[in-house]
């Protein structure tokens, strides 16, 4: 996703690449596509501020100012505090990972996740952006339902994997967000939907329920 706006394109670039794993500036260097000279002053600038930090072996990772912002980030979606008791439930009945997410543009956003307590299991963090016309959730959060109140997904976002989303509504019937369990095909089955169908409708509706939308 580019801006447009050089300088903040460039340091999502450096702080993107390390979301996952700490880089040396050689690695950030590779990642990012940025000479070493701008890769190096732009992470030594959001370190200055909080944003990035250096471990024990001197590389380039995420730091402590990113866990206030990501705190008072959630605190500003009070759906997703909402949502965590039907969350919890639906993992936990599923044996699934479920997820909670809210349109953002042209793409959504995950506002929750709760894994699955399987070793094999799809992660998807707090935080992140994924397209809107692949997978489930995406494809609920652009107005795609079932005529059963859910839309199952398989392999479209992801090889392997299968998911199954509901929307949350207001009282006027718009979608609020998309409530979804994902996890591999070999247990969710190339037909994910009459299985975890009834369950996600059901978290929606005590999401909605909860965060004083219906």
């Amino acid at each position: 996703m580019v801006s447009g706006v050089g300088v903040i394109d460039k340091a999502m670039a450096v702080l993107t690449a390390v979301e996952s794993d700490p880089m040396a500036l050689g690695d950030l260097v590779k990642h990012t596509g940025l000479s070493r000279a701008t890769a190096h002053r732009l992470a030594s600038a959001l370190e200055t501020h909080g944003l990035l930090r250096r471990d024990g072996g001197g590389r380039f990772t995420l730091g402590s100012r990113m866990l206030s912002l990501g705190r008072a980030a959630f605190d500003g979606w009070p759906l997703a505090a909402a949502a965590a008791p039907a969350l919890e439930v639906l993992r936990d009945v599923t044996g699934e990972s479920a997820q909670l997410y809210v349109r953002d543009g042209a793409s959504r956003v995950c506002i929750a996740s709760l894994e699955s307590p399987h070793g094999l299991r799809t992660i998807v963090n707090t935080g992140e952006t994924l397209p809107l016309d692949q997978g489930s959730g995406g494809r609920v959060l652009d107005g795609d339902i079932g005529p059963e109140g859910w839309l199952a997904s398989v392999a479209e976002r992801e090889t392997g994997v299968a998911s199954v989303s509901a929307p949350v509504l207001d009282r006027g019937g718009a979608v609020v967000a998309a409530v979804s369990v994902s996890g591999p095909i070999d247990r969710l089955t190339d037909d994910p939907g009459p299985f975890h169908g009834a369950a996600v409708v059901s978290a929606a509706t005590r999401i909605a329920a909860e965060a004083g939308l219906a």
